[in-house]
């Protein structure tokens, strides 16, 4: 092996001699740094991305949703049902809550501005621990939902919708229910309507959370539903204790509640958002690897110029009593050297640039169109090993096929090659 090798490293120089490595390898190993490099940068800002998202996605909603199949999509005598899912293991705490389409109307005559919202009710009472990132804040008072001084029930307006509809604590909204519209006397449909008084605006960071969400009190959703006098509500949120276990927590649940009761996890409810997610990092990550294998084809090119410059030195080894597996070696040496330093070398720079990136927030992006204000990174170590992994194995592979030459060259027609 150690033949193998000092044979090897001679051959990565310049034929007339020198310290460095020739132009053609220096290529080939550019090209491998290069290509592991930008791959793991992309999948770290990917990766950053996609946690992100999670993160802003758990703020706003429960790991988990209890929900009930019905006419009406509504739960009545959730009571017994919030024990048995306390009752499981794996839960933390669970809440009602009311959750309705709704259209917000501020304004008179010609001049008024209409807007639909989702409105969440959410539960004040001493329930245990929040089941949301927006429920924690209310409990601690960093948003408030208390007695207005006006007797209205107090309303909470996403950050954006707050902006688009020049909202400010204190102002009054009307807000109409889309979903138990009366018929009156005379054939014409009357929605429940009910004035709100502005306590707040809330922001969570996600472009479509913050333009159409509205939070209020549990028992004044069900007011303006019409469903408090039987304590209806919409379902039950859920908090475990590891998010990523929520999709088996679920699976519990539904055994132990039966039908008509349908646990949803954060996966379920935002499967279309995160498989697109995943299908943005798998398509980078294979057209970023492109990079590595173009790199591959150049340390084929190199060993099989190497190959055609030293056919006579490989004819007089072989004559000396090298193996065909000893040449083998020699080459794939070669170009696995080749790799491997790249390889390093990119991994390096590529896990330096993302700490930069994360650290520093060097690149910063405008909030108003991105849910951030920075260029999120992640790097995590699973991600560099299976990128080195890969580059190295691909590295690899392009030399079977000129070390495979090399080694069946014949030591007299080699040597007789000009």
């Amino acid at each position: 092996m150690r033949l193998a090798w000092e044979v090897a490293r001679r051959y990565l120089a310049p034929r007339r001699g020198g310290r460095f490595l020739s132009f053609i390898t220096w290529v080939s190993l550019g090209g491998v740094t290069l290509g592991v490099t930008a791959l793991i940068v992309v999948i770290a800002v990917m990766t950053g991305a996609q946690e992100e998202f999670q993160e802003k996605i758990l703020e706003a909603n429960p790991h988990i949703l209890v929900l009930e199949y019905g006419d009406y999509l509504r739960m009545g005598d959730w009571g017994p049902v919030l024990d048995t899912i306390r009752s499981v293991e794996g839960v933390v705490s669970a809440t009602p809550f009311a959750l309705t389409k709704v259209a917000l109307r501020k304004g008179e005559g010609d001049e008024a501005y209409v807007q639909t919202a989702d409105l969440y009710g959410v539960a004040m009472e001493e329930l245990g621990e929040a089941v949301t990132g927006i429920e924690a804040r209310i409990q601690s008072g960093a948003l408030s939902l208390d007695d207005t001084e006006s007797g209205l029930p107090p309303l909470l307006v996403g950050d954006g919708l707050a902006g688009r509809m020049l909202l400010f604590p204190g102002d009054t909204l009307l807000v109409m229910a889309l979903e138990n519209i009366r018929q009156d006397p005379f054939g014409g449909f009357t929605p429940a309507m009910r004035l709100f008084e502005v306590t707040g605006s809330v922001s969570i960071g996600l472009y479509d959370y913050d333009q159409a969400n509205l939070y209020a009190r549990l028992e004044d959703v069900q007011d303006l539903l019409g469903i408090r006098s039987d304590n209806r509500i919409s379902g039950i949120g859920v908090r475990v204790a590891e998010p990523w276990n929520a999709r088996r927590v679920a699976d519990t649940l539904r055994v132990r509640l039966g039908f008509p009761y349908d646990p949803q996890g954060w996966h379920e409810t935002n499967k279309a958002l995160f498989s697109a997610l995943a299908l943005e990092k798998l398509a980078m990550w294979v057209i970023l690897f492109l990079i590595v294998v173009v790199a591959a084809f150049n340390i084929v090119s190199t060993l099989i110029m190497v190959v055609v410059d030293r056919t006579r030195e490989i004819g007089i080894l072989k004559s000396m009593g090298m193996s065909d597996d000893m040449v083998l070696r020699v080459f794939v040496l070669q170009g696995v050297w080749i790799g491997v330093i790249g390889t390093a070398v990119g991994a390096f720079l590529g896990c330096g640039i993302s700490w930069v990136l994360d650290t520093y927030e060097i690149i910063r992006i405008p909030p108003d169109v991105y849910f951030v204000d920075r260029l999120p990174v992640a790097l995590h170590a699973l991600d560099v090993v299976l990128i080195v992994a890969a580059s190295i194995a691909v590295a690899f592979v392009a030399t079977i096929y000129p070390a495979r030459q090399a080694a069946r060259m014949e030591p007299v027609e080699a040597i007789r090659h000009e």
